[in-house]
């Protein structure tokens, strides 16, 4: 039911060979593309027109469902602490290439929810836990090695994504609050021209209030790279 970590990491030590750090730096070089003014009108409302996240999305028992499932691989794992490509803090990982038959249900919801009929999407589901210590430090993904749109649930904590616009990260930048049993949809300029992050507990806040970030689990299916 799941591909084991040490394949994944076999398959991404391959692809940071081929292409180092593309996931994470390949926004360094859309800076000098981003100077017109023109860019940032209207700038709040292109993010959000492309980070959605939709509330309750699954069911608590649904959520229950996910976690009885990945649950007992994932416990077998221990927290890596030092990411391939230096961008998560605290995290443990693998792949489902098949789900149980009610699972695969809510897996076919997200597919339907996020992508278009005629886009390819990867098979495999990609299993990302987040301990409650972990973070995700600022990145970008390339359109190129990541494809265009990625849907995630998250199970067992709320968060806090930033979205920062890439060179211009102090100006233009979002705080957006991913809670527990959400799908976000991320695509279009929210993926490719902005660093994204999970904010860690100690600096999880929005509006003003703590948000008690815990161990979160992320269920996340993507778009076929072009």
């Amino acid at each position: 039911m799941y591909r084991p970590a040490k394949q994944i990491l076999q398959r991404r030590s391959m692809l940071y060979k081929l292409f180092p750090r593309h996931c994470s730096n390949a926004g360094n070089k859309l800076v000098k593309d981003e100077n017109n003014n023109d860019n940032f009108k209207n700038w709040k409302e292109k993010l959000h027109s492309n980070m959605l996240v939709y509330e309750n999305f699954i069911t608590e028992d649904e959520e229950k469902s996910l976690l009885e499932e990945v649950d007992p691989y994932m416990q077998r794992l221990r927290y890596e602490y030092d990411h391939w490509d230096n961008a998560i803090h605290g995290y443990r990982e693998t792949e489902f290439p098949r789900w149980n038959s009610e699972n695969t249900k809510v897996i076919n919801r997200i597919r339907e929810k996020a992508f278009p009929s005629e886009m390819q999407q990867l098979g495999l589901v990609h299993v990302l836990d987040l301990a409650e210590d972990g973070w995700i430090k600022p990145h970008v993904d390339s359109h190129r090695f990541c494809g265009e749109i990625i849907a995630t649930i998250s199970l067992l904590s709320d968060a806090i994504m930033r979205l920062t616009y890439v060179g211009h990260e102090k100006q233009y930048w979002d705080d957006i609050f991913v809670p527990r049993r959400s799908l976000y949809i991320m695509k279009g300029v929210a993926r490719h021209k902005y660093n994204h992050e999970v904010l860690s507990k100690e600096d999880s806040i929005f509006n003003g209030k703590v948000v008690d970030k815990k161990r979160r689990i992320s269920i996340i299916c993507r778009s076929e790279p072009e």
